[in-house]
């Protein structure tokens, strides 16, 4: 009861905006609890919302391995690996996903941006293109996108 509590509490900080206020009812729960799934999204999303990269990205790895076939887990493992300047094994990261990821729009996107950033120019705009076939919405996207400066016309 007191973890339900304690978790609700945390998602309602998050909610309010007050990710720090989340990562301290986080922090008091047991260990074995703040390993459970649903502590480790609520601890992800606050780590994100605070710029943690380094945090975020470990408790996202650990996400993909309680999930391993939950797609937006291995974009947000991903990106932080992104924000932390280790593009390359954001690469790999998201490689490593579920089948379902290449089917997503997002997923052809930050490939992209990672792609673009490590000088894969051509495959980065293969998968650019391929994004923007699946969702026209990430035209505009790029178009702003500091990852893709200087790609070319889209």
């Amino acid at each position: 009861m007191v973890v339900t509590k304690t978790l609700r509490a945390a998602a309602g900080w998050l909610e309010l905006g007050l990710a720090d206020e989340a990562l301290y009812e986080l922090q008091a729960l047991p260990a074995e609890v703040q390993r459970l799934r649903a502590a480790l999204e609520l601890k992800l999303a606050a780590q994100m919302d605070r710029e943690q990269w380094n945090a975020a990205s470990e408790t996202a790895r650990l996400l993909c391995l309680k999930a391993e076939d939950v797609p937006e887990f291995f974009l947000r493992a991903a990106f932080c690996l992104h924000e932390t300047g280790d593009t390359l094994a954001a690469c790999n990261q998201l490689l490593r996903g579920p089948k379902e990821l290449f089917e997503m729009a997002i997923f052809h996107y930050n490939l992209a941006c990672y792609l673009w950033t490590l000088g894969e120019g051509p495959r980065a705009r293969s998968h650019l293109k391929q994004a923007i076939e699946m969702d026209e919405e990430f035209l505009e996207t790029a178009r702003k996108d500091r990852d893709l400066v200087g790609i070319g016309a889209l």
